[in-house]
């Protein structure tokens, strides 16, 4: 009895170690392309790509252009000289001219005083004070609605007084500002500032700078003394029980109805065929048979748990289901990485303003730390060009192989038909939990073929659903 052959047949070198991407197979049709799609560019000319619509959007590109380029010489400008100090400018010449023109002396007196102003004005501006200014915050995250504050510290160094000064702070929208006194030789002043932490997101604090200015408010000088702090502010969490995030194939062990030709969990013996590994045949039963018998296996998974959250402006009523939406999935982000668990949390990317067609991508969240994850979350916000949930089902499903759990968290305006729609694109054996985000509904939980769908009013109802879902 001879060994059979064990030449296995490999694909081509072009499908091995290839990324797929997603995206190309709706690039076919430009129509299905930009259904839905409500950026700067479809407001404009529509879905329409001939010369005329290109040639519009980039006479509106060149315009947004210019007028930031505007912009930016003005506000350099503005910052030495207020507009109180541009009309002076204006005005002092005008009087000279009619002064003197029309012997009118009044106008002489006011182009004087006018000229006088600006020259002590000027004088304001010249020199450097010589403090050290160090700026300090407590944390550099926190978790929303927590309490906050960053201090600034100025010290003075020199053998001389210090005379006091205007500092500011900028906090986010907000400004603090301070007033230092003066200072004499080694002194030291501190002042403690607080920092909203209303909302979720990213607050910038800094950089510091002293205003010196003259008293008629003609120049203001600006100083930055220290680099800008970052302080991120986290969704509100919640400790989910970790028997319900993985709700299947929970760690790696696990067997699946999938039968495989390489596993450890052993299932059947069947006849060989070619291509099957020398390794796994079973020698007494091919004695007993006369016919080559190989092992087979039920394949064994480590749970691969995908949180997929919706940006999309029109997938959700208002900024509370938003937020609501947010916290779940950091909750069982948060849970999954604390658990060890193989973890992705994505979310939609948006489509550019002037781009043709939809982009369908998504971006992924780092799920390294705790701290990461959250600081990404932190920084996310709701777009009108977002893909929706149906769109990130699809792109998720192509791209990220080996689901075991898919979570698709959604709010109250994404309709059953669409959650339908995206649960049938992932694969029979993936477990599809959609989390729609109410706060005026009472919570509830409905199965519906291939989908487990959940509905929380607050976050807390998230543990009893998800323990309603997995009992279930």
């Amino acid at each position: 009895m001879s060994l059979p052959n064990n030449t296995q047949k490999l694909p081509p070198p072009s499908a091995r170690g290839s990324v797929t991407v997603s995206s190309a197979r709706f690039d076919s049709t430009s129509s299905a392309a930009t259904q839905g799609l409500t950026n700067v560019r479809t407001k404009i000319v529509g879905n329409r790509t001939g010369r005329l619509a290109d040639a519009i959007v980039s006479v509106v590109k060149v315009g947004r252009d210019l007028e930031g380029t505007i912009r930016s010489w003005t506000a350099k400008v503005s910052s030495v000289v207020t507009p109180l100090g541009w009309s002076i400018l204006a005005l002092v010449p005008l009087a000279f001219a009619f002064g003197y023109g029309l012997g009118w002396m009044e106008l002489v007196v006011i182009a004087w005083a006018g000229l006088v102003l600006l020259l002590v004005a000027a004088v304001y501006l010249v020199g450097r004070s010589s403090f050290t200014v160090t700026l300090r915050t407590a944390h550099s995250r926190v978790i929303v609605g927590e309490r906050a504050a960053g201090s600034v510290v100025i010290a003075n160094p020199t053998r001389h007084r210090i005379l006091g000064a205007t500092v500011e702070v900028p906090v986010g929208a907000a400004l603090a500002a301070i007033a230092m006194p003066s200072l004499a030789r080694g002194e030291v002043f501190a002042h403690d500032f607080p920092v909203p932490t209303a909302r979720r997101g990213v607050v910038q604090i800094g950089p510091v700078r002293t205003v010196r200015a003259d008293p008629i408010g003609l120049v203001r000088r600006e100083l930055i003394w220290t680099d800008a702090e970052w302080m991120y502010i986290h969704p509100r969490t919640i400790g989910v029980p970790s028997t319900t995030t993985g709700f299947i194939r929970d760690l790696e062990g696990n067997p699946t109805r999938q039968i495989s030709n390489s596993d450890v969990s052993f299932h059947a013996l069947r006849e060989y065929v070619p291509g099957d590994e020398r390794r796994y045949i079973h020698w007494k039963s091919t004695a007993k048979t006369g016919r080559y018998m190989v092992r087979q296996f039920e394949e064994t998974r480590r749970s691969h748990l995908v949180i997929a959250l919706s940006l999309a402006t029109g997938d959700y009523a208002n900024d509370d289901e938003f937020e609501l939406a947010v916290s779940v999935a950091g909750s069982l982000g948060v849970r999954a990485i604390r658990d060890a668990r193989e973890v992705s949390v994505v979310v939609g990317e948006r489509t550019p303003d002037f781009a043709k067609r939809k982009v369908f991508a998504v971006s992924r969240l780092s799920t390294l730390t705790r701290s990461r994850l959250l600081d990404d979350l932190s920084t996310i916000e709701r777009d009108e060009s977002a893909l929706d949930v149906r769109d990130i089902a699809r792109v998720v499903s192509e791209q990220v192989a080996g689901i075991s759990v898919a979570f698709l968290i959604c709010g109250s305006r994404t309709t059953p038909t669409q959650l339908r729609a995206a649960s049938a694109l992932f694969p029979v054996d993936v477990e599809v939990v959609a989390i729609v985000c109410d706060p005026e509904i009472v919570p509830g939980y409905r199965r519906v073929p291939g989908l487990s769908v959940l509905t929380i009013g607050y976050l807390e109802d998230l543990q009893k659903s998800l323990a309603r879902s997995a009992a279930a």
